[in-house]
C-alpha cells in the first residue's frame, strides 16, 4: 500500500498536470486577428511543398498560407521543425496551424480539425528496377517511408512487404532508394517528380499510386473560428486567380482536388 504522504504528493502532482492541460487552449481567429500575427508550423524539408532555399522558407504550400493570410489581414509567423512533431504541437498550443503535406486520415481527424484541403495528390511507388510498379510488386521488398506519414501507413497495409525502413525526413528514404538500400520508396507524386527530373541520373522510375488523398491544413482539435476562416481565405484565392497562380508555378498545373 502506498503511504499516505506519496499518495497525498502524486495527487497533487496529477492536479497539476490537469491544471497546465486545461491551461493550454487554442487561440480563437478574433485573438489572432487581435494579435495580427498567425504562427505557422511546417516542416521545411518537403520540396516542393515546404523547404528552404538557402535562409529563405519557400514552396508551394508556404506561398499558399501566405496568401491565405494576406486575406485574413494577418501576418505568418513561420515555424520549422519534424514532422512528427507538427500536430503534437497544436495540443500544446505552440502554433496556430500546421500547414505541411498532410493526408487527412481518420485517426489525424481525432487528435486535430483539418481545414478544406489545399491539393489533392496520393503516394506513388518509385523504384531503380522497372519491374516494381503496383503494390502487388512490393511483395518480398523492402521500402523506404518518411516516418509519420501517411506513405508509411499505407505500405503497412500491404501484407507481403518484407520491411519497412522508416527516416526521419523523406529525402532520407530518397537517398536510402539512390544508395540501393531499399527496393522502392513511397512518397507524394509530386515530390517524386521533382527527384526524378533532379536526378536523371539517378535510375529512379515512377511506378502507380499505391493510394490517393486529400491534403489539407491542420488546426488544434474543435477550434472551428479558425478553421473557417482559414477556408474563407483559401476559397478566396482559388476563386481570384492566386491559388492557381501559385499552382502554375511550382507545378506546371493546377492540383486542387477537382
Amino acid at each position: 500500500m502506498m503511504p499516505l504522504k506519496s499518495l497525498v504528493r502524486g495527487l497533487v502532482a496529477t492536479l497539476a498536470l490537469v491544471g497546465v492541460a486545461a491551461g493550454v487552449q487554442a487561440r480563437p481567429f478574433d485573438a489572432i486577428k487581435k494579435s495580427g500575427k498567425i504562427v505557422i508550423a511546417t516542416e521545411g524539408q518537403f520540396a516542393p511543398f515546404n523547404h528552404y532555399e538557402g535562409a529563405k522558407l519557400t514552396g508551394f504550400e508556404v506561398e499558399v498560407a501566405e496568401a491565405v493570410a494576406a486575406k485574413l489581414g494577418v501576418k505568418p509567423e513561420w515555424k520549422a521543425l519534424s514532422f512528427d512533431a507538427l500536430l503534437t504541437g497544436l495540443g500544446q498550443d505552440r502554433w496556430d496551424l500546421v500547414i505541411a503535406s498532410h493526408g487527412i486520415t481518420d485517426e489525424r481527424a481525432k487528435a486535430v480539425t483539418f481545414t478544406e484541403p489545399h491539393y489533392c495528390s496520393g503516394g506513388v511507388i518509385i523504384a531503380k528496377n522497372p519491374a516494381i510498379k503496383t503494390a502487388k510488386d512490393l511483395g518480398g521488398k523492402v521500402i523506404a517511408v518518411q516516418t509519420g506519414t501517411s506513405y508509411q501507413e499505407n505500405v503497412k497495409k500491404v501484407s507481403a512487404v518484407k520491411e519497412i525502413k522508416n527516416f526521419p525526413q523523406d529525402t532520407d528514404a530518397r537517398s536510402a532508394l539512390a544508395s540501393g538500400r531499399v527496393d522502392a520508396w513511397v512518397t507524394d507524386k509530386f515530390v517524386a517528380l521533382k527527384a526524378l527530373k533532379s536526378g536523371p541520373d539517378a535510375g529512379m522510375k515512377m511506378g502507380d499510386f499505391l493510394f490517393i488523398e486529400r491534403i489539407a491544413a491542420a488546426v488544434a482539435k474543435g477550434n472551428s473560428s479558425l478553421a473557417g476562416e482559414f477556408n474563407k481565405g483559401l476559397a478566396a484565392i482559388m476563386a481570384d486567380g492566386t491559388y492557381a497562380k501559385i499552382s502554375t508555378k511550382w507545378f506546371g498545373e493546377d492540383i486542387r482536388c477537382k
